[in-house]
């Protein structure tokens, strides 16, 4: 295994996979989108064995928009786009993203750098940025994340498709390219990313 890449761990609660080379599905929130009153049902959920019914549950309570949802604000939420994109294409490559009102989602190549390392940059810059903007001080995200390997090229399109239709499927736009802070709104006619036109 690579310098750094610590294969199947664990950090608190949940169980997280980190390699090079292999291809992330990736979930995290902000701090207060699971009020304290429900983080220890949460907490004893998480904890179960790793399943799309867990999955579905976590991503249900998300979408309903629970606390402060300091990434409904345009300049917050342009932010956390613009940090998780400004390194793109060096240590790693976004296939997909969506930053929604109180969590964030990637679909993530990981290439030389470990994902735990690439989260704490990514939620240590925004934090501090992104308290700044809102005259604030304290814990911006949860501490943990939530990653799923993405297993084959079936697998990848339904990570995209479900970051991308997040926003429609919260109710928040009738068509996933109108919702800002996501990959969906940068894709061309041919439903290429900036750096996929690059390409050729």
């Amino acid at each position: 295994m690579k310098k750094g890449f610590r294969g199947w761990h664990q950090r608190g609660y949940l169980p997280h996979f980190d390699a090079p080379g292999v291809t992330q599905f990736v979930t995290f929130q902000l701090s207060d989108s699971f009020p304290a009153t429900r983080r220890a049902e949460w907490e004893v959920i998480l904890r179960e064995p790793d399943d799309s019914a867990k999955r579905r549950k976590l991503e249900t309570w998300l979408d309903r928009g629970h606390g402060e949802c300091w990434l409904r604000r345009r300049d917050v939420a342009e932010l956390v786009e613009n940090i998780l994109l400004e390194v793109d294409g060096r240590n790693y490559r976004m296939q997909a993203w969506v930053v929604m009102p109180n969590h964030v989602h990637l679909v993530v190549a990981v290439w030389d750098v470990p994902l735990v390392k690439l989260m704490n940059g990514w939620k240590g810059k925004s934090s501090r940025e992104a308290n700044k903007l809102l005259g604030r001080r304290g814990k911006f995200w949860q501490e943990d994340y939530y990653d799923t390997l993405v297993r084959d090229e079936a697998h990848l399109k339904r990570a995209i498709r479900y970051t991308e239709q997040n926003p429609t499927k919260a109710f928040l736009t009738k068509a996933a390219r109108e919702w800002p802070w996501s990959s969906a709104h940068h894709r061309d006619e041919y439903e290429r990313l900036p750096w996929q036109r690059a390409a050729g």
